[in-house]
């Protein structure tokens, strides 16, 4: 079992239990089939972005609160050394850098996608609020309607609660840090 897969196998195991909720309700709340959660849990699949927003949505926490370990005092992140999740078959690189707290209330995620590539993202918990900052390449995000576009060093936020769009309008892989703010 690869490490990410059995972080998130541990942390889908423990919030269901700790919601007391059956494979069954845990499909019903989130939109992933039973079988799909079993076989995550028992780390037999290695689980899309997609997926894992979809669980985090119908359990109402943060991405990272599924894919990381629970944190230590002080902590230095390599991305190089972390196993990314992929989508759009592979060209989507999405690295939980910093992982949710409670206290904190945003959890902070590197991203790299490559020319061309796009991600369409579920709706986050309501007045969720995404803060992108890009460092290299030229992101297009489509949200509520609106197209924002930044190139290096420029920013975005944007009201992260509806469907939403990634996408990389350049030549160049476009890198960029977001941080997810949750309010109460």
């Amino acid at each position: 079992m690869d490490f990410i897969n059995s972080i998130v196998a541990e942390n889908l195991k423990r919030l269901r239990e700790q919601r007391k909720m059956s494979l069954d309700a845990a499909a019903k709340a989130s939109g992933v089939s039973k079988s799909m959660l079993g076989q995550i849990e028992r780390g037999e699949v290695n689980p899309t972005i997609s997926t894992v927003w979809k669980i985090a949505n119908g359990f109402k926490v943060p991405f990272t609160e599924l894919v990381s370990c629970p944190e230590a005092e002080y902590e230095v992140v390599d991305t190089a050394l972390m196993q990314p999740f992929l989508e759009d078959d592979g060209h989507f690189r999405n690295y939980p850098v910093f992982p949710f707290d409670s206290a904190r209330r945003f959890e902070m995620i590197y991203i790299e996608l490559d020319p061309g590539s796009s991600l369409k993202a579920e709706p986050h918990p309501e007045n969720t609020q995404e803060f992108v900052t890009v460092f290299s390449g030229n992101l297009e995000i489509q949200a509520a309607g609106e197209r924002f576009c930044a190139g290096r060093g420029g920013a975005i936020r944007f009201q992260a609660d509806c469907p939403h769009e990634y996408h990389n309008s350049s030549l160049e892989i476009c890198r960029l840090s977001m941080v997810i703010y949750y309010p109460d």
